[in-house]
């Protein structure tokens, strides 16, 4: 029978029109997948990766992308911050490409760990009030509580994860009495999993250097009866 059809991504001939339609090769699938969260994280990366590191100011199209042997890679890291919800997505992706590490470290979580306290050690004060409370507001709807009450109520794993992975800043956590009561009741796995986050050397030195930003801490606090 004469081939009629042809698949526009693999080049496959078809003699019907239905069965080309119903056909999903390699190319067609990724096509397809383009509006896709994770598909849309990768080639973001994708295009930072190469404007990075080839000084060039015009993007790859998605077509590039689709036939790119990294595909597979840059799609893998992209499910990976969609599945992390890293911290100011674009300035992770922005730290993975410049941290010589290997593409295919880009989705260990050592290295996500590494970003996370680097950023919260330099990251202005206002910044992490902010995103603390925000984080605090977010769990008060899905508890239905006051979000205010978050270290009296959070759960102890749940509040480990939030320290470790940077949602509340040890800013506010180490300048509230509520803050460091809740870290008296971890076990010594859940202090292992903060404690390059907490770092008390670290932060104690930092408050001493810095007071203004203590004061400004404490009366949030105050004021906001966390």
């Amino acid at each position: 029978m004469t081939e009629k059809f042809t698949c526009q991504y693999c080049k496959n001939k078809f003699t019907q029109e239905s069965t080309m339609f119903v056909h999903v090769c390699e190319q067609k699938r990724r096509a397809l997948s383009k509006n896709e969260k994770h598909v849309l994280l990768g080639f973001q990366t994708y295009n930072h990766f190469f404007k990075t590191t080839q000084n060039s100011s015009k993007n790859k199209t998605y077509e590039e992308f689709i036939k790119s042997p990294y595909y597979n890679a840059f799609i893998k890291f992209g499910s990976f911050m969609s599945n992390v919800k890293p911290l100011y997505p674009d300035k992770f992706i922005d730290y993975v490409v410049t941290s010589g590490a290997k593409l295919d470290h880009w989705c260990k979580d050592s290295l996500y760990d590494k970003y996370v306290i680097n950023l919260i050690k330099h990251e202005p004060v206002e910044v992490a009030l902010e995103r603390s409370i925000n984080h605090m507001l977010e769990w008060g709807d899905s508890n239905s509580a006051a979000w205010h009450h978050y270290f009296l109520y959070v759960s102890i794993s749940r509040a480990a994860y939030d320290i470790k992975d940077g949602k509340i800043s040890p800013w506010i956590i180490l300048n509230s009495s509520n803050g460091r009561a809740l870290l008296q009741k971890f076990d010594d796995t859940q202090l292992e999993l903060i404690n390059a986050v907490i770092e008390p050397q670290y932060w104690i030195s930092k408050f001493k250097k810095y007071p203004n930003d203590v004061a400004l801490v404490k009366q949030v606090i105050k004021e906001s009866k966390i």
